[in-house]
């Protein structure tokens, strides 16, 4: 039996009326959508289509449909083909984030542009920090054409990490390479569509708009049984009303759009309700993800989710600082506290600084030990024994200690989460004679063992090659003779 902490940010009537004002955004303001194929599914189902304008109007029995159709519960694989994260009711799961366009460089104190040998060495790492269940596609290498970025990140990742991939598309044609690349990890298309090894972000243009791009990564995804990740990102008082539940509001009126767009393409296809809102910060003029407020929305549409039954997702235990330092620990700790509490299903977000837009390994090594004792948290405290003390008590009395009873034997490791020598647990007199490292030193210096000790396993010489030849091919059309050596 054990005690689960959850936190609770709407009442169920709030939880139903946020629903109804949604479904109600969407008979009679509608979404712009600017896919063909999208506007032909929503038009042939009864939406009403203004072609003047680009809105489509959504009725709520076409929401409700689509409601009955899309799966509570979505089970990602690993290389191998294990389940490794099950996303539904409050299975907490995390992940770095994804699409960076700088890399922090610890030695040079600044940020730069990554290029291949960040991105192996970011999916190596990934692959040997257990506490994340899946990789991402974390930066975007400015060594290659910016055509084929979004498909080559894939083909690293799946080269240097067994874990599934969290990613998305850039460009429209880049779909079609990327699903071939998983299917021949996975062995074929089959296998890939009954154990997917990959999610694809989705992102709705605030407020209530679906581009050509993210409508046909929807379709997409529900075509190939690959699951879809809304990613909705209302800004406060910039692009979604300034309040949160006014946030939270348009942020399910886009969600439920997605999913009927999703549903219609395939009915029953896995799909996650998610998203990367900001409570935007009129004064700098910036989209803070370590706000309060952010986080409180994030959190709060999630309930919205749960009520409506289907998987969570959500980008929180990051930071808006520029470097890892006490902000830095301070907003991603605090992200993954929220996140964990509120029962989120897919949690993206460690390593990054910067409004999501650098990654830092020294950061995913530190944010490692933030979620393993979120994970934790998660757990809640369970009651091991009949009587939870006397006895124990009494025999300690006895022996003049605990350490020996075969009681403290038995739960002393399950009980407690042990971080990694990364997080200092030792006295002043051993910090001091170490070097008194602050906790930068001492994840640069982990980054550098953890990947010197771990040798990711290699993918089959023939599924290499050929995932290779694809990506090559995909390169010579813009412009690209040879890849980037791995390694």
């Amino acid at each position: 039996m054990s005690v689960i902490p959850r936190v609770s940010w709407f009442d169920e009537e709030t939880r139903k009326r946020i629903v109804a004002e949604a479904i109600d955004i969407l008979e009679k303001v509608g979404v712009f959508v600017e896919n063909d194929e999208a506007i032909e599914l929503l038009a042939g189902a009864g939406a009403s289509v203004d072609e003047e304008h680009g809105r489509v109007s959504i009725p709520g029995s076409l929401v409700e449909k689509a409601l009955e159709t899309a799966p509570s519960r979505v089970l990602l694989y690993n290389r191998d083909g294990e389940p490794v994260m099950d996303l539904g009711d409050d299975r907490v799961h995390f992940n770095p984030g994804s699409a960076a366009l700088r890399i922090y460089d610890h030695e040079q104190r600044r940020a730069r542009t990554p290029v291949t040998a960040d991105l192996v060495r970011f999916s190596s790492l990934i692959d040997a920090l257990p506490n994340y269940a899946a990789q991402s596609t974390g930066v975007v290498p400015g060594d290659v054409p910016e055509e084929i970025a979004d498909r080559y990140r894939v083909y690293v990742g799946l080269q240097y990490s067994k874990k599934p991939i969290v990613t998305g598309t850039f460009k429209v044609d880049a779909f079609r390479v990327m699903h071939e690349m998983l299917a021949a990890v996975s062995g074929d298309h089959e296998t890939l569509a009954e154990k997917p090894t990959a999610i694809f972000d989705c992102c709705p243009s605030p407020p209530l708009k679906w581009s050509d791009l993210t409508c046909q990564a929807l379709i997409d995804c529900a075509r190939t049984g690959l699951p879809a990740e809304l990613v909705s990102m209302p800004l406060t008082g910039a692009t979604s009303p300034v309040t949160l539940a006014g946030a939270v509001t348009q942020h399910a009126a886009e969600c439920l759009s997605g999913v009927v767009i999703h549903q219609l393409a395939r009915p029953g296809a896995p799909i996650i309700y998610g998203g990367s809102p900001a409570c935007f910060d009129m004064r700098k003029g910036t989209t803070p993800m370590g706000a309060v407020e952010t986080m409180m929305i994030d959190a709060s549409y999630t309930q919205i989710a749960k009520h409506l039954a289907l998987p969570t997702h959500a980008y929180m235990a990051l930071s808006d600082a520029k470097l890892v330092d006490y902000q830095a620990g301070m907003e991603t700790a605090m992200g993954a506290t929220v996140a964990a509490l509120s029962g989120i299903n897919n949690v993206s977000g460690p390593g990054m600084l910067d409004f999501e837009s650098c990654q830092s390994l020294e950061k995913l090594v530190l944010d490692h030990e933030i979620v393993g004792m979120a994970l934790r948290l998660a757990k809640g405290i369970e009651l091991r024994d009949d009587e939870l003390a006397l006895p124990l008590i009494e025999a300690a009395i006895e022996k003049k200690e605990f350490l020996s009873l075969p009681h403290t034997a038995k739960w002393y490791r399950k009980e407690a989460y042990f971080p990694d020598p990364v997080i200092d647990r030792s006295t002043l007199e051993e910090w001091e004679k170490s070097g008194a490292p602050d906790a930068a030193s001492r994840a640069a210096a982990r980054v550098e063992k953890l990947l010197g000790g771990h040798s990711p396993e290699p993918l089959d010489d023939e599924v290499s090659k050929h995932i290779t030849e694809l990506m090559e091919r995909d390169a010579k059309r813009y412009g690209m003779e040879k890849l980037p050596q791995l390694g």
